[in-house]
């Protein structure tokens, strides 16, 4: 992503923030896993859309309308002795030349420069309540302006979550984040194909988990966006199993829900295939049902319609055929008003997709479901757990299937950017075929 694109989002903040508020932004900071290893470092991604700033322990404070610059950057000076084991840090001379900052501190001066910033603003913009030692601090700030006040200073009187704002402009993707995201959504899509090129019976679960995450680091997509599912079986009815441990039996189905993570953003799909190349009959009929939920939820991801209209459509298909399949009995009108769909369909149909697997933004507005908007990104993602007792005719016990793709919200329609792995169940067995 680019210096300006950095910079244009902060001062998209900065309106909204307006000259009588302040904005606090923390960066994520390391976390240890045992010992003296710690978890892969992980930028927040609030942090990461404002400033691609990489590395942890620095605060962004954007001050709208300051003479001497809006925004300033504190984080860890250079420091040869760390660098020589930890690599490179940017310190404050990086941090103005190479990401933008009009003023850059190292991080032991912020709470000598904090008040000053705060002293005659109204409002603070930070994360509020997410971090119980950084309210502390915000407010160890604040009282230090107001214990000021015989000499004129003013302290601010309302704080407010950040993320009212902040979260509202990351859920219109830009046409730079729509760039990445159809890049990030083409890796997983090969990977996806790879691996129906790659399933055989008998392998593990884990060999098609690590053949994913190959092909996508070979396109240089080293992180994954989650941990991804690799259930055959009857794993698949497990909505986030990630054993990825068992073995791959001929006459299953496998469900594989996986995607990158590039530069930052996100990609989700799942694909459900037969193991052995070819579905069942019962297979079949299931799959089938499940893709024409899809196509009728994807054909309702429009501008104008509201957020709940897709998993509607899903779950009218998907209620009608239990109905037809012999699974549920009775009028569909009833059947959708009595939720009985919620044994074998238990989860909503999307998500919104960004640079959180599940990305931040409101679903609903004054109460309301919110309209689709182009420079939306969601999830469609209908499926169905056939639990292995009864009412369910026997064939069909034990099948869990899911098919999620990625899908833009466009002027005229949608563009589903991971339309590059197939999900037809003839061209799967094509593409399967040796």
């Amino acid at each position: 992503m680019t210096a300006a694109e950095h910079r244009r989002r902060r001062r998209a903040l900065a309106k909204a923030v307006g000259q009588d508020g302040v904005a606090i932004l923390p960066a994520a900071r390391e976390a240890l896993r045992s010992r003296d290893v710690h978890y892969p470092f992980r930028q927040s991604s609030d942090f990461l859309y404002l400033t691609g700033f990489p590395e942890p322990d620095a605060y962004a404070v954007i001050a709208p309308g300051r003479k001497e610059g809006e925004y300033l950057l504190f984080c860890r000076p250079r420091d040869p002795e760390r660098e020589q084991w930890d690599g490179p840090r940017a310190g404050v001379e990086g941090a103005t030349r190479d990401y933008g900052a009009d003023q850059a501190h190292p991080l032991s001066d912020l709470d000598g420069i904090l008040p000053g910033l705060l002293d005659g603003r109204a409002r603070v913009y930070y994360p509020v309540g997410s971090d119980p030692a950084l309210d502390a601090r915000v407010m160890g700030w604040v009282n230090q302006v107001r214990a000021d006040a015989r000499s004129g200073a003013r302290a601010p009187d309302g704080l407010i979550a950040i993320e009212t704002i902040l979260h509202e402009q990351r859920l219109r993707k830009s046409p730079a984040e729509i760039r990445l995201m159809r890049r990030a959504a083409r890796v997983s899509a090969g990977a996806h194909r790879q691996l129906m090129r790659t399933c055989r019976p008998g392998m593990g679960e884990h060999r098609l988990e690590a053949e994913f995450q190959h092909r996508c680091a070979l396109e240089g997509a080293r992180h994954q966006a989650y941990q991804p599912i690799v259930a055959g079986g009857a794993n698949a009815c497990v909505l986030h199993y990630v054993g990825n441990s068992a073995l791959l039996r001929d006459g299953d189905l496998v469900l594989i829900d996986a995607g990158c993570e590039l530069e930052g953003y996100a990609s989700d799909i799942t694909r459900t295939f037969p193991i052995g190349g070819r579905f069942t009959p019962a297979q079949r009929a299931l799959y089938d049902l499940v893709l024409a939920a899809q196509r009728a939820a994807i054909d309702k991801a429009r501008p104008g319609n509201h957020w709940l209209e897709p998993h509607e459509a899903a779950l009218r298909v998907l209620t009608k055929g239990l109905v037809a399949l012999g699974v549920l009995k009775g009028s569909v009108r009833k059947l959708l008003k009595d939720e009985a769909y919620k044994p074998y369909y238990m989860h909503r149909t999307g998500h919104w997709l960004g640079m959180d697997v599940h990305d931040v933004g409101a679903y609903k507005t004054d109460g309301d479901w919110r309209a689709l908007e182009p420079g939306m990104v969601l999830t469609v993602e209908p499926g169905l757990y056939m639990p292995a007792t009864d009412p369910v005719p026997e064939p069909m016990r034990g099948i869990g299937i899911r098919i999620e793709d990625d899908v833009l919200i466009t002027r005229d329609g949608h563009e589903v950017l991971s339309a590059g792995v197939p999900k037809d169940a003839g061209e799967i067995e094509a593409l399967m075929r040796p």
